[in-house]
């Protein structure tokens, strides 16, 4: 097990440089000048070209992401242009507030996927089959942002039960767990849990009647196993696939949603890169890109090695 978790790791520092260099390239190709957010209107060229060294884009694309990696690897993303604080910390920030929303639906997606999926999966062909892939189709084919605003419209504007925007009282951003900053939350973790939702009950559908139909479940029943024991069988062989799935899942969540948070006003990383996209600024979006793209290149690690961990053939493998 300690071997494969170290091929593993190895395999992870190629991608992570590559994903830097990707990082770096993809908001260097875009159209603009990335100055024009500090930039006054009636500027002076001296003034634009002191700008430009002090925040070295006057330097070869090569020279500067070899400065910009080597300063990242330091725990040094840069200033943000538009507001000249630290990158890291307004990065960190917004990924914490990500994260919990990230959980909160993925405990909601992720229970009602795998409960739709095995319910489904035990009772293939009926009705009750069809009632809950009917829910996992539904989950898939509604537009995020549409479902927020439709939450937002009958559980605070009609019925004034739940805060439409925000993530905490009096527009705070900092988060606390009591049902002050909790309420704040139900709408976008909600809408955020549905795609997810989805996907497990459809996955784990699948995998439970596909492993229901093998030799070895009618082996272990004629043999007088108790259907628990039968189930216990069908969730260890559904765990590997499911729980990658999940992983792809977490990590798209992790990812954040620009919609969803943009709706909710939610001070999330995708909230973050929809501001650092419409303002230009680049060092701010550098470093959100490359910390979500690192978050979800160490979940799929993290998955892999669980994965092993459930299924001994991975590993040996």
């Amino acid at each position: 097990m300690l071997a494969y978790i170290a091929r593993r790791i190895v395999y992870v520092v190629p991608i992570v440089i590559s994903v830097a260099l990707v990082c770096f390239l993809l908001v260097h190709i875009t159209p603009g000048d990335p100055l024009v957010a500090v930039l006054p209107a009636d500027a002076s060229q001296e003034l634009a070209a002191q700008l430009r060294t002090a925040y070295g884009f006057d330097r070869p694309l090569p020279v500067q992401f070899g400065l910009w990696l080597l300063r990242a690897l330091h725990g040094d993303l840069g200033n943000s242009i538009a507001t000249g604080r630290p990158v890291l910390a307004e990065v960190m920030r917004a990924v914490g507030n990500t994260v919990t929303l990230a959980i909160a639906a993925a405990i909601i997606g992720f229970t009602m996927g795998i409960l739709l999926g095995l319910i489904a999966g035990y009772f293939r062909e009926t009705w009750i089959d069809k009632v809950a892939t009917s829910f996992a189709i539904a989950g898939v084919s509604v537009p995020h942002y549409w479902l927020g605003m439709l939450l937002v419209i009958i559980f605070s504007v009609q019925l004034n039960w739940l805060p439409a925007v925000g993530a905490g009282p009096s527009g705070s951003n900092s988060w606390a767990w009591d049902w002050a900053h909790l309420k704040y939350l139900v709408l976008p973790a909600i809408t955020t849990s549905v795609i997810p939702m989805g996907i497990v009950t459809r996955t784990v559908r699948a995998l439970t009647g596909d492993i229901l139909s093998q030799d070895f479940v009618e082996a272990l029943r004629a043999k007088g196993l108790h259907e628990r024991g039968v189930f216990r069988h069908v969730i260890k062989n559904a765990a590997p696939t499911a729980l990658a799935v999940m992983g792809l899942q977490l990590g798209y969540m992790l990812g954040g949603s620009i919609l969803i948070e943009t709706v909710f006003s939610w001070p999330g990383s995708g909230f973050l890169l929809n501001s650092a996209i419409f303002q230009r600024d680049l060092p701010l979006l550098q470093g959100t890109i490359l910390i979500l793209a690192l978050f979800f290149v160490f979940l799929n690690l993290l998955v892999d090695i669980a994965q092993a961990a459930i299924d001994p053939r991975i590993k040996r493998g």
